[in-house]
């Protein structure tokens, strides 16, 4: 493990990227996908069906294809930023279909009744929703949200092909310059992935049993 320890700076470097680029795309990607819930169970055909588009488009599209528009075809329509926020783009675009079918899944553990007695005691439909509806929501969505996020830092990885210098581009890097040491080099990234994605599994599971309702 002598080329992970020599290089233990370009490693953080690149798990510090695989870090930011999570977080700045589960920043857009969930409060959209939440949106974007509210739109799939609203009573309104139009809304519903252009979510409900939006959603199957982007969950059936391989997500490389997303990044190659992202940063290939956007940039021709005018559209320049830094490969950075093409990555943060292409994973929250891609995202934001996912994060809603996992709230709207707690929606659809929430009781009909709630949504009855909502509009019993004079709400609308946005107050049910929102005052109602989604925090009960919330309870049962959490474990397949972070499930989302896992795949979201796993998917981070792609935009190394796109020029991003994360922590499997560092991997790559590092790969051609200690040639001798490849395996070190591919376990050390493994392992940072793992440092993410595992913790994350830990507490969906925890989750999921504190607020499984007792038989």
């Amino acid at each position: 493990m002598s080329a992970f320890i020599d290089n233990i700076d370009v490693f953080l470097a690149g798990f510090l990227m695989t870090l930011s680029l999570a977080a700045a795309s589960l920043t857009v990607a969930l409060p959209a996908g939440i949106a974007l819930a509210a739109l799939r169970v609203a009573p309104s055909k139009g809304p519903n069906l252009a979510a409900m588009a939006y959603v199957e488009v982007l969950r059936n599209t391989p997500i490389t294809v997303v990044f190659f528009f992202s940063a290939f075809v956007l940039p021709q329509l005018g559209i320049q930023i830094p490969y950075f926020g093409f990555a943060v783009l292409a994973l929250s675009a891609y995202y934001t279909a996912f994060f809603c079918e996992a709230v709207r899944s707690g929606i659809n553990a929430v009781p009909g009744g709630q949504a009855e007695a909502a509009r019993a005691i004079g709400l609308t439909s946005r107050q049910s929703l929102f005052e109602i509806i989604l925090p009960q929501a919330f309870r049962a969505a959490i474990p397949p949200i972070i499930n989302v996020v896992i795949a979201l830092v796993k998917s981070t990885a792609v935009a190394s092909a796109f020029g991003v210098a994360e922590s499997l581009s560092t991997m790559e890097q590092l790969a051609n310059k200690e040639s001798s040491a490849v395996v070190s080099v591919l376990i050390a990234t493994a392992l940072i992935y793992l440092a993410l994605t595992i913790p994350l599994g830990l507490l969906a599971g925890q989750i999921e049993r504190s607020t499984r309702s007792p038989r």
